[in-house]
């Protein structure tokens, strides 16, 4: 098997020669021309309960089948090591479809760990779904799995404090029950959950997939069977990726492991700066805290993604999110420039009890931009909550670099 760096670059691209191009042609058509009645309605058959589209087929329908779409899934698949993976219009639909086709035998019940993203915590929460959930510790998932389990939901690194789960032996305390991952945190470049036990990868990717915060979507990748599942309840409930979409995370997938690897090198030097700043009493970050020795076990790196707890609680995180003027205050994450927000009360508003980030809590997403800049913007920020007012910034010609640090 080719690198990843290798298989980023060519993955869903064998048969571009073969057509006389270079780059994935979009297909926008909401409808195709069918050869006969009878050929239609086999065609219409195959595809709505699931099964992929046969050489030379009919797609029929969008909401059924997308040549474009595909290819981004038959990319994404080879990038997870899975033989399929299943592309919908955003992560949330990604993880919807999921719940239903794991549920789809009568089984309610599921197992999660927390933290999770917002969006999976509020929905598993409120039982929209008809799930009944048990919120469990890594070590309390043995216990907590019943006969009625469906599935067994984590999220490493977790959103939004980084913690990180060991995925092999979580895998094991599952027994029989599958394990969905979001792997949206760490991206195929830095950890790949399949190798390690998972059926269902999950991807937000919008995040670091898509990477320019310009395209919505969401990615299951996993096994052949699941693939059907998946593709059923995403013909039937109409949450088919648009083209376009697809033809952009096809196109981000090519740089997907340089964005994630220098990103993640500035993430890294941020938290040793942040992690000695007065105003930051603790760090979220896989260089600070990882007992399991997870990081060149399980993952390749610490990713991009960091947390900051400011002293002074949510007032102060509030004032440091509005005083950054490079980094833009606004959701979401794994995009070329640098977004820092705060959880408690957006993204994981809805998250109840101990369960809900700390209140001095903020999440930044490191981007592409220098991290010496993105220091002295963090720098300036912290310092308009500190009390005496005083800089933590040397003046212009002494200030060490980030290279430094």
């Amino acid at each position: 098997m080719a690198a990843l760096d290798t298989r980023a670059v060519h993955a869903g691209r064998d048969d571009l020669a073969e057509l006389g191009v270079h780059v994935p042609p979009i297909d926008l058509s909401t409808t195709n021309p069918l050869p006969s009645v009878p050929d239609g309605g086999d065609a219409y058959q195959t595809l709505a309960t699931g099964n992929p589209l046969p050489p030379g087929g009919n797609a029929v329908y969008q909401r059924l089948w997308n040549p474009t779409v595909a290819r981004f899934e038959t990319a994404l698949a080879q990038l997870e090591e899975t033989t399929d993976a299943v592309a919908f219009a955003s992560g949330m639909a990604a993880l919807t479809a999921s719940l239903l086709a794991a549920t789809r035998d009568g089984k309610r019940h599921l197992v999660a760990v927390r933290p999770l993203y917002g969006g999976t915590d509020h929905v598993l929460a409120t039982g929209l779904l008809g799930t009944d959930v048990t919120w469990a510790r890594p070590d309390q998932v043995a216990s907590a799995v019943r006969p009625d389990t469906a599935l067994v939901i984590v999220e490493t690194p977790a959103n939004p404090t980084l913690d990180l789960v060991d995925l092999t032996a979580l895998a094991t305390a599952c027994g029989d029950v599958p394990l969905l991952v979001d792997n949206t945190v760490a991206t195929p470049v830095l950890q790949r959950p399949a190798r390690h036990g998972a059926a269902l990868v999950l991807h937000s990717a919008t995040k670091s997939i898509g990477g320019h915060g310009d395209v919505l979507a969401g990615v299951v990748a996993c096994d052949r069977d699941w693939a059907v599942r998946l593709r059923q309840v995403r013909a039937l409930t109409g949450a088919i990726l648009h083209p376009l979409g697809a033809y952009l995370l096809h196109r981000g997938l090519q740089t997907l492991p340089l964005r994630v690897r220098a990103q993640q090198a500035g993430a890294e030097k941020l938290a040793a700066w942040l992690a000695g700043h007065p105003a930051v009493a603790r760090v979220h970050h896989p260089s600070h805290h990882d007992p399991a020795g997870l990081v060149g076990r399980q993952m390749r790196g610490t990713g991009s993604l960091l947390a900051i707890e400011v002293r002074g609680g949510a007032p102060a995180a509030g004032a440091v999110a509005a005083a950054c003027e490079l980094i833009t205050h606004a959701v979401s994450l794994g995009g070329v420039d640098t977004l820092i927000q705060h959880p408690a009360s957006l993204t994981h508003r809805p998250v109840t009890g101990d369960a809900r980030p700390a209140a001095g809590l903020l999440r930044i997403s490191v981007g592409l931009e220098d991290p010496d800049d993105l220091r002295a913007d963090l720098a300036r920020a912290l310092d308009s909550i500190r009390p005496s007012r005083t800089t933590s910034v040397s003046p212009v010609g002494l200030e060490p670099t980030l290279s430094e640090v």
